[in-house]
């Protein structure tokens, strides 16, 4: 199907999209065609073979448990955080998977296959790419002859998106027609320019348009609101924890620490009320507190990505609290206002999946970060007025500021430089819109040209600085 709104924002647990999301999804399509082949039972043995990034900073990203979740049967849009915790620590005091055996939908037990595992039989080959992506993964099931029963290779391309082996072309060409029936399809910027100024409609506009081909206008917007009431949960709850956060870094979260100073700060004024002198602040909290719940593993929104889920978040928060006239806004104005944001956002998004990638392990953090900060800094400016021309313009200026960023998370965790990146961004995102909306549109440089440009800095880029865990920070820094 073509690339939506929902495709980019959907909803799963941290820390990765492409090292836990992907791979979880992977997992459990595999499982669903073993159970649909009606050879579940005879399975005796399993093998994972995990390549490239996916095995280098695998035990960081949480790959294996994401893994060994989506075989039993769970979806990443589905489980909890709680569920994880339960299920990975039977694993690990039984020594036992229960394949296909998650709960169905309904809350039903489904009986599974008790299989014993451990760790051998997950297999790392981190020096090995396999051709399609650096994100490759094998799964493999045999019989007690030791006879394979189902075998299937994928590709987690970025944003919980896969790809599975020899089915790439097909998967092309199924985008591309699905396409054809969008009322006002568009691959680059310029198509998307063309069909706002042939239509006279906004970018968000457009998306909306396109969105209703498979969805109602009341189903698009309860989709986009509760996406957001996600995003807004995932604060809620960030803010509740204290401590270090987990993998052996000993970062501190600093979120509900932040959090406390601002309400002290404010705290002779209306609780909703925010002090314009403090929105910097306030940006870098929300973004600190996204990702701080993403590197605990919590439940987010990918946003493109798992890795810059806080900025988009944080920007929208910005523009609820801090854009002109949105102190004397109504409920149904700031409603108008996540549902136009979001939706012009995926349009940029659209833009970055169809012609380059939103995975950090082929392009580098260039394409998560600096994706999601385009696509924010888009949102921002239209739902503060800009014209179609400004919106682009945004979003070519905050994706130019973070060509060649690189992917060094230190330990192979999303910790740093991954959470503070998220709050740099988002204040790179306003600076963004408000550049443009001091302008009127035009501008040297495109947003389609910025796009290529990243693509292919991507693929000049060294593969140690794309999510190996094998160089700059990562390496440069003693993890003690």
């Amino acid at each position: 199907m073509a690339v939506g709104v929902f495709d980019l924002f959907s909803i799963g647990i941290g820390p990765s999209s492409s090292h836990t999301v992907g791979p979880m999804r992977a997992a459990a399509v595999f499982a669903g065609e073993l159970k649909e082949t009606g050879a579940l039972e005879r399975v005796a043995s399993l093998r994972v073979d995990l390549y490239g990034s996916l095995a280098a900073t695998g035990r960081g990203h949480g790959t294996m448990t994401a893994v060994l979740l989506g075989l039993e049967g769970y979806h990443p849009e589905e489980i909890l955080p709680e569920e994880v915790e339960e299920r990975l620590a039977s694993i690990a005091e039984t020594g036992t998977l229960n394949l296909c055996g998650a709960v169905d939908p309904d809350g039903d037990p489904v009986l599974g296959v008790p299989l014993p595992y451990g760790e051998s039989d997950m297999i790392l080959h981190p020096l090995t790419v396999l051709p399609r992506h650096t994100n490759g993964m094998k799964f493999s099931v045999s019989d007690a002859d030791g006879d394979v029963l189902h075998e299937a290779t994928f590709f987690s391309v970025g944003g919980g998106f896969i790809v599975r082996e020899g089915e790439e072309d097909a998967a092309q060409k199924e985008l591309e027609e699905s396409k054809k029936e969008l009322p006002l399809p568009f691959r680059t910027a310029a198509e998307l320019m063309g069909r706002c100024s042939s239509k006279g409609l906004g970018i968000s506009d457009i998306m909306f348009i396109n969105e209703r081909a498979s969805r109602t206008e009341e189903e698009i917007r309860e989709g986009l609101l509760h996406i957001y009431s996600v995003m807004e949960a995932c604060v809620e709850t960030s803010l509740k924890r204290e401590g270090v956060l987990p993998g052996g870094l000993k970062v501190r979260r600093r979120a509900p620490d932040w959090h406390e100073r601002l309400l002290k700060e404010t705290k002779d004024q209306d609780p909703d009320y925010h002090d314009p002198k403090y929105w910097q602040e306030w940006v870098n909290l929300i973004a600190l507190a996204v990702n701080e719940e993403n590197a605990s593993g919590g439940r987010v929104v990918t946003a493109p990505t798992n890795g810059a889920a806080g900025i988009i978040p944080a920007v929208l928060y910005y523009a609820l609290h801090f854009a002109p006239g949105m102190d004397k806004a109504t409920q149904q104005d700031r409603d108008d206002v996540v549902v136009k944001f979001l939706l012009a956002a995926g349009a940029v998004g659209v833009l970055y999946k169809e012609q380059a990638s939103i995975s950090g392990a082929e392009v580098g953090c260039q394409g998560e970060v600096g994706s999601a900060s385009s696509m924010a800094a888009a949102g921002l400016a239209e739902v503060m007025g800009g014209s179609p021309g400004q919106v682009e313009n945004a979003a070519e200026i905050a994706m130019e500021h973070n060509l060649g960023l690189t992917c060094d998370p230190i330990g192979g965790l999303v910790q740093i430089p991954c959470i503070e990146r998220n709050a740099i961004a988002a204040a790179k995102a306003i600076n963004a819109a408000k550049m443009a909306l001091w302008g009127d549109g035009t501008h040297r440089v495109s947003l389609d040209e910025v796009i290529v440009t990243m693509r292919e800095t991507g693929k000049d880029m060294s593969s140690k600085y794309k999510e190996t865990a094998m160089g700059g920070l990562a390496v440069n820094v003693v993890e003690c």
